[in-house]
C-alpha cells in the first residue's frame, strides 16, 4: 500500500470515529437539563412560594 493511500485511510477512519461520537453527544445532551444557576433558582422558589400574609389581625 502507498503511502498517500494508507494516509487517507487513517484520516477516514480517524473522522468517522469523531462523527459518531458527535452524534452520540447530541443525542446524550437532549436528555440534560438546562442548567439554572442559584440565583435564578432562588429567584423561582419565591415566585413560586404561596405568599404568606403580613397581616393576621385584619
Amino acid at each position: 500500500m502507498n503511502r498517500r493511500k494508507k494516509i487517507n485511510q487513517i484520516v477516514l477512519a480517524r473522522s468517522k470515529k469523531t462523527r459518531a461520537k458527535k452524534s452520540n453527544a447530541r443525542l446524550v445532551a437532549q436528555g440534560k437539563p438546562k442548567y439554572v444557576s442559584k440565583a435564578d433558582r432562588a429567584k423561582l422558589a419565591i415566585e413560586s412560594s404561596p405568599e404568606i400574609p403580613t397581616n393576621l389581625n385584619d
